[in-house]
Parts: structure tokens; C-alpha cells; sequence
């Protein structure tokens, strides 16, 4: 299966790469020290040296995405996944790096034209949406997924659980879209932190619930 998806990780490095170069090119009109970090409010609050952020960021990604990659290819449970799943888990760390670098650097130049909260809270949401949809689609694994107990060991409970938590995933994506058009600064990341950890407690929960259902219909 890693050979089979070789060529589309390979794209996604080089899209993880594309900020690296555009630094380099941008190299004499950037300034010596660059942000890292923005607090919950959309302000910088760290600074690292030019040279650690235009090779440090998208290093660091391409390292993350390959690791995701081997982990996931290394899952037995993945040679008949959906196609659909995978591609979700090879784009996010070269989205993530296209979406950070344009931050990084636009700001550095004092050409940002929304504060980072916004754009965090556009890209969560939008990446949530997207995790939603295709919930339904992924098979059983190690890896992906809502990885309950109860849900692995039973393909009916895997199955309900997915289709509940995809159409969860969906509505606090569409939440955490709305927070982007909201004037409420740190109060906003601390509902998103918020609307995560209740996706994926009442998904768990769900399933839980499903299992004992199932226990009482005897059939498990």
C-alpha cells in the first residue's frame, strides 16, 4: 500500500517544501527574526531566527508527514482502506505548511490581512467538515478513526459509530467556522479547544452506548 500511495506522498512533500522556497526567495526582505506562535487572541507571541523558521517549519511538517504515512501504511488493517480516508491523512501536514508559511511570512512583512485566530479557526473548521465526511468511509483500523474498543472489536458498532460522529465532526466544523466571523478574540479559541473535545467525547460515548445496546439485543 506505501507503494501503491508513494506518488502522492512524494506531491505532498513537495507542497510541505513550497514555503521553504518561497523564504529563500523572500530571503533579503524578510527580517531577521520571524513569529513562531500566536497566543489564543491571534497575536505573536514567539519569535524564532530567519534562517531556523524557512527551513525549521517545513522540515519539521515533512517529517511529521512521512511519519504519519509509515504509521498508518504499517497498520494491517489499511490495505483495503478508503482511498478517500488516506487522501484526507496525506494533506493535511502540506496544507498545514502552505497555511502557516503564507501566515509567517505575510505577517513578517506586515502584509497579513486577517488576524491568525481567523484563519485557524477557517482552517479547523474547513478540516473538521472534511474529517466528517469521511468518517463514514473508513474501515476498520488501528490508526484512523474513532479507535474504541468496542468499536474495533465489532464492525456493526465501528459502522454506526462512524456515521454518528461524521455528521458530529460536520456540525462542529460548521461551529468552528462561524467563531472566524465572531468578534470574541480568546474567548473564540477556547470555545473551538472546546467543540473538539466534545466531538470526540460524544463520539466515544456513542459508541459505548451502541456496545451496551448491542449487549442487551444479545448480539454480542
Amino acid at each position: 500500500m506505501f507503494k501503491k500511495n508513494l506518488k502522492k506522498i512524494i506531491i505532498g512533500s513537495v507542497v510541505i517544501l513550497l514555503p521553504m522556497l518561497a523564504g529563500l526567495i523572500l530571503w533579503n526582505k524578510l527580517p531577521e527574526l520571524l513569529p513562531t506562535h500566536w497566543n489564543a487572541a491571534g497575536e505573536v507571541d514567539g519569535w524564532g531566527s530567519r534562517a531556523m523558521v524557512v527551513f525549521g517549519e517545513s522540515l519539521g511538517l515533512l517529517a511529521i508527514h512521512w511519519l504519519c504515512a509509515a504509521v498508518c501504511f504499517a497498520d494491517p488493517r489499511n490495505k483495503g482502506q478508503s482511498g478517500k480516508a488516506m487522501l484526507l491523512v496525506l494533506w493535511v501536514c502540506p496544507a498545514l505548511s502552505v497555511l502557516v508559511g503564507a501566515a509567517t511570512y505575510l505577517t513578517a512583512l506586515g502584509l497579513q490581512p486577517f488576524s491568525m485566530d481567523k484563519i485557524m479557526f477557517i482552517f479547523m473548521g474547513l478540516l473538521f467538515i472534511a474529517i466528517g465526511n469521511y468518517l463514514p468511509k473508513c474501515r476498520r483500523n488501528y490508526t484512523i478513526g474513532i479507535k474504541v474498543p468496542w468499536a474495533l472489536d465489532n464492525e456493526e458498532n465501528w459502522n454506526a459509530t462512524h456515521r454518528f460522529a461524521g455528521k458530529l465532526w460536520v456540525g462542529s466544523g460548521i461551529a468552528t467556522l462561524l467563531l472566524a466571523f465572531l468578534p470574541w478574540g480568546e474567548i473564540g479559541f477556547w470555545l473551538s479547544i472546546g467543540i473538539i473535545l466534545a466531538a470526540a467525547v460524544v463520539s466515544c460515548v456513542y459508541s459505548y452506548i451502541y456496545y451496551r445496546k448491542q449487549l442487551r439485543e444479545g448480539r454480542r
